[in-house]
């Protein structure tokens, strides 16, 4: 449908719930691309260093972003284009996941082998296990409320959200 240029090493795509919005961290610079679905324009918003994932709350007011090369995660209030919050999870956060109601933010911490849980309305930590060597991938199953992540030497791991 559309080639858009975006710049070195986008990684993480996000669409705003209501469909008006793509957003692409560009893992190669400190931004992310907010591309307008409508009229294909597109704008970008200062986040951090590195953002390699993105991951948009229900209600679309804010994006979560990991920062890989700064060791932390963003909230990015998508109306303002202010980050609100940067917290350090671990080393190298790279995905993201949302629980099913958007109250808690999943994030795998690569180096760190570790998996983190936050409270998304005030970046709180809420708990941080370990998990594998090299976590790379991370989902939440809305049906079972589990926590399933991805680990780099071929194995996954499944956690219940208690």
């Amino acid at each position: 449908v559309k080639r858009i240029p975006i710049g070195p090493y986008p990684r993480g795509i996000a669409v705003a719930p209501d469909g008006s919005s793509a957003y692409v961290a560009v893992m190669g610079g400190n931004e992310l691309v907010r591309i307008d679905l409508k009229t294909w324009q597109s704008s970008r918003l200062g986040v951090g260093s590195g953002p390699r994932a993105v991951k948009i709350e229900p209600e679309g007011r804010y994006a979560f972003v990991s920062l890989n090369a700064e060791g932390r995660v963003a909230k990015l209030d998508l109306s303002t284009g202010a980050v609100k919050a940067k917290v350090s999870t671990g080393q190298a956060p790279r995905s993201l996941e949302l629980a099913a109601d958007g109250k808690a933010l999943f994030v795998v911490n690569y180096e760190s082998g570790t998996v983190t849980k936050l409270r998304t309305s005030d970046m709180s930590t809420l708990q941080t296990i370990n998990a594998c060597p090299q976590p790379i991938g991370i989902t939440y199953d809305r049906v079972m409320n589990r926590v399933w992540v991805a680990c780099y030497g071929g194995s996954i791991r499944v956690y219940n959200d208690r």
